[in-house]
């Protein structure tokens, strides 16, 4: 345990922010996933909607800083490759 105030009220920041970016990391999986069900689905309209769902969910955590933006830019092209290959 931390004895400097500094690092005891930094130790309570970072749990904290653990939280709400697992909550926000889990929030982009469940955007993924639904992309992903529907294509598993063949339907394409509801593919696209979650799509365009997805892809904000991923740019809003990639300014969030939960993930990076390669990642969520990556994330976005294999999804939209998938979604335009039904």
């Amino acid at each position: 345990m931390a004895n400097i105030k500094s690092a005891i009220k930094r130790a309570r920041q970072n749990v904290k922010r653990n939280a709400l970016k697992s909550s926000q990391r889990a929030t982009t999986r469940t955007a993924v996933k639904a992309v992903l069900g529907a294509i598993e689905e063949k339907n394409k309209d509801s593919a696209k909607e979650a799509l365009a769902t997805a892809e904000k969910t991923l740019d809003a955590m990639a300014g969030k800083k939960v993930i990076s933006k390669n990642k969520a830019s990556r994330t976005k092209s294999r999804l939209s490759k998938k979604v335009k290959s039904l």
